[in-house]
């Protein structure tokens, strides 16, 4: 679709521009220690997936489809926070919180396609452990780096795919005033409720194809792990078993939090008008911020990659 084909509504012959996100304008006297937290996380989530690329593309022991899939996966949550947190900070900061038609329509895009590029990485990489644990004779064979670079590549296009349609929806018709986006960001439920054509309708048809989008690639991990479990129940030694458990466990637990995020976020009954916007933090915010963080402290490899670092700044200032 293209963006200039985008219809608005005329408030006294002139054409609706922009959106007003109202954020945390409800909470006013808390908005500088809002700010201050998420600037916090947003750092600290920024210097995590960072060092994960970089200690993946430093280290030639890491260029193997687990660890490309972690860095793929570090870069798209990167893009993700990218999208929608300078904005939420400098409103947090700022009196006017206006956003474009256009702006709104560009962030909406992205933010669906990288949390879609998300969710089908994390598939990807359930996949993987699946072969290497159940089918480790022919792993080498299946899951080459090439292999590995075009099943990222075709997590982006779908990812996107996907984006494009919702936004489309969304974005076909005019919208109503008031132009006020109960949210930090223009997430899709908030603004389809300006709609001024059949918004129930679009809102129920892009909820279902992000809860469909969402379960999916959730059903398909779960019976990744289920594979997974019945493999590793029958390895005769307890060491060899933890082995295979300790590979899976800071992936299984990255899915529990993502997934668990968003489904109170895409699942939740709530009646129309309802305000998202403290109920997308965890999603935008704290899974961001934990994923790097729980695949670092839980991965040797990492940690060694990271210490080894650690250990040549030292020399080098001494």
């Amino acid at each position: 679709f293209q963006i200039s084909d985008m219809q608005t509504v005329k408030i006294n012959g002139t054409i609706l521009k922009d959106f007003i996100l109202m954020g945390f304008s409800v909470y006013p006297h808390a908005q500088a220690f809002l700010f201050v937290i998420f600037f916090c996380l947003y750092i600290l989530t920024l210097a995590g997936n960072l060092l994960i690329m970089g200690l993946t593309w430093a280290y030639r022991s890491l260029h193997t489809p687990m660890y490309l899939f972690l860095s793929a996966l570090s870069f798209s949550e990167t893009c993700y926070t990218l999208a929608v947190i300078p904005k939420m900070l400098a409103d947090l900061l700022a009196k006017n919180r206006s956003i474009s038609v256009v702006g709104c329509c560009l962030q909406m895009c992205f933010f669906l396609g990288l949390g879609g590029t998300n969710c089908i990485i994390l598939t990807l990489m359930g996949y993987d452990r699946y072969l290497a644990i159940c089918n480790p004779l022919r792993y080498p064979l299946l899951m080459t780096n090439v292999a590995c670079g075009q099943l990222v590549a075709s997590a982006w296009v779908g990812g996107f795919f996907i984006s494009f349609i919702e936004t489309a929806l969304i974005f076909r018709g005019s919208f109503c005033i008031p132009n006020l986006i109960k949210h930090f960001f223009c997430h899709m439920r908030a603004v389809v409720r300006l709609s001024c054509i059949g918004n129930d309708l679009t809102e129920f048809i892009v909820t279902v194809i992000s809860v469909s989008g969402l379960l999916g690639t959730f059903v398909l991990i779960l019976l990744t792990y289920v594979f997974i479990l019945s493999t590793v129940l029958k390895i005769p030694s307890a060491e060899g078993k933890k082995k295979a458990f300790s590979t899976c466990a800071s992936h299984l637990t990255v899915v529990i939090i993502h997934f668990g995020f968003a489904s109170i976020v895409y699942l939740k009954p709530e009646a129309s008008g309802g305000d998202d916007t403290l109920t997308a933090v965890p999603y935008t915010v704290i899974t961001p911020f934990l994923s790097p963080i729980i695949f670092s402290l839980r991965n040797k490899d990492m940690k060694n990659g990271f210490l080894k670092i650690m250990g040549k700044a030292v020399s080098l200032k001494n």
